[in-house]
């Protein structure tokens, strides 16, 4: 039997795949990472932090408008792709940081602007991560917090946690926008924005993506063939398996 931590699964599952999330399309657009770069328009004296910044792209988007971004992550890999990737992009107001959402070493109230984007669903504890966000934020400052959300209907969120595991076993759990809404009340931190938006996921580079086990991927398929009706129209679930989520963007602000 395996002995391994939580945090030490992320780190093996993400060793390998720094350039899959680097050269990710899902990843590297959309809308989101648009709006994110409208909010913050041009900043020139501000820090930003970019936690579980994986393959960089929130950092990459975001470090022309500002002073300075951190770029934190857990797994070492994806923080050496990200400052050579920002080095080609001649980023260079670009630092890499490691560490775990849970206990960020930065100081309280360093940053201008905190950003996490398609990482606190691997996060043990979520809220946890969100008041460490919090605790480095000064007061006035900008959060901004992007995600795949469950949709709150049990049947629902069963079902989507039930494949996000299967395909990747460092997965915790999406939330859904109202228990980040409470989250976010309870670290301190006001809602002033909410974006919702629909990604489709094409099945194959899906879990290519992660080097699902094809033992897990012959699972995620049959469950989507015995799916309800209800499942398979509200993920709109193809014969390929390609299949759409909800996600979110939410902007909140430090008192």
């Amino acid at each position: 039997m395996k002995t391994e931590s939580h945090n030490a699964i992320i780190t093996r599952q993400y060793a390998t795949q720094a350039t899959a999330y680097l050269n990710s399309t899902v990843h590297a657009q959309g809308d989101d990472l648009d709006l994110m770069a409208q909010r913050i328009g041009q900043r020139p004296d501000a820090t930003i932090l970019d936690l579980g910044c994986g393959g960089g792209h929130v950092s990459f988007r975001l470090a022309p408008r500002v002073h300075r971004v951190v770029a934190c992550d857990l797994a070492q890999s994806m923080l050496d792709t990200v400052a050579q990737e920002a080095v080609k992009r001649n980023l260079l107001n670009i630092v890499t940081k490691q560490g775990a959402a849970e206990s960020l070493s930065c100081p309280s109230e360093s940053f201008d602007v905190v950003a996490t984007r398609y990482s606190a669903h691997h996060w043990r504890h979520i809220a946890l991560g969100i008041e460490q966000m919090a605790r480095t934020l000064k007061p006035g400052g900008m959060g901004m917090f992007m995600d795949v959300v469950s949709p709150g209907d049990s049947l629902l969120d069963t079902w989507l946690q039930s494949i996000e595991l299967l395909r990747d076993p460092s997965h915790v759990r999406n939330a859904s926008l109202q228990e980040w809404q409470q989250l976010l009340a309870a670290a301190g931190l006001a809602v002033r924005e909410v974006k919702t938006f629909r990604l489709r996921l094409e099945f194959s580079s899906w879990v290519e993506r992660m080097k699902t086990h094809t033992d897990h991927i012959v699972a995620i398929r049959s469950l989507q063939q015995h799916a309800g009706a209800e499942v398979t129209e509200y993920f709109d679930i193809v014969s390929d398996g390609s299949f759409t989520v909800d996600t979110a963007l939410i902007i909140a602000t430090k008192a």
